[in-house]
């Protein structure tokens, strides 16, 4: 499938997928969704200063990089499980700008050292920070009563509606700890219901720019 580098509204840039009009962030601006969506209403809403994160869709290592970034200023201890099925390449990767656009130049070679990284193996990437790429389908998670957070950045339902359905929730569900915290850009009403069904609690909340709401949902 054919995929170009592009430059969102905030300066940050994404991978865009043309033949399914589909994006790895917004295209409204990748660097500012990812902060609103997981680190304010996910990471900043979570209590505890030590947290198992998983990541639904690893992608292009944002969310993970603003996550040690972040980590680091707030003094968290972060065990962190990427899960990616089909890894970008590494050309792409240098093409990704999120470390200038970040202004965290002092920390290029660690968003380096996350995607040249083995898969399947736990790395450490600094005293308080570990990192796990799984090189895995989300319909084969089977983890229990593990993680303290989700960030749920799969690619939307018009393309992929396998993933947002009441299986791939329930699997969720199970892989956390109770008052754990999941959090996705997505906002559709069959989304909202399947998590509802499985058990979760779920909270529509502003969305980021370019959408109107998002969901959180509790354990």
């Amino acid at each position: 499938m054919k995929r170009e580098i592009i430059i969102t509204s905030d300066g940050s840039t994404t991978i865009y997928m043309p033949d399914w009009d589909e994006q790895y962030h917004s295209k409204h601006g990748a660097i500012q969704e990812a902060y609103h969506v997981f680190i304010k209403s996910g990471l900043e809403a979570h209590p505890s200063k030590n947290l198992n994160i998983l990541e639904i869709g690893f992608g292009t290592g944002l969310n993970c990089f603003i996550t040690l970034i972040e980590g680091a200023k707030n003094n968290l201890t972060v065990d962190y499980v990427g899960i990616e099925a089909y890894p970008i390449k590494e050309d792409e990767i240098l093409q990704l700008n999120y470390v200038s656009e970040l202004e965290a130049r002092n920390l290029a070679h660690k968003f380096e050292e996350m995607h040249l990284f083995p898969w399947d193996a736990k790395q450490q990437v600094n005293e308080n920070f570990h990192l796990t790429k799984r090189k895995q389908f989300i319909k084969d998670i089977a983890d229990i009563n593990t993680f303290d957070l989700i960030y749920f950045d799969a690619f939307g339902a018009r393309v992929q509606p396998e993933l947002w359905t009441e299986e791939i929730f329930g699997k969720m569900f199970e892989a956390m700890k109770p008052g754990g915290i999941l959090v996705t850009y997505s906002a559709k009403g069959s989304v909202r219901r399947a998590m509802q069904t499985v058990g979760f609690t779920v909270t529509r909340l502003p969305g980021p720019p370019g959408k109107r709401e998002m969901l959180r949902a509790v354990k």
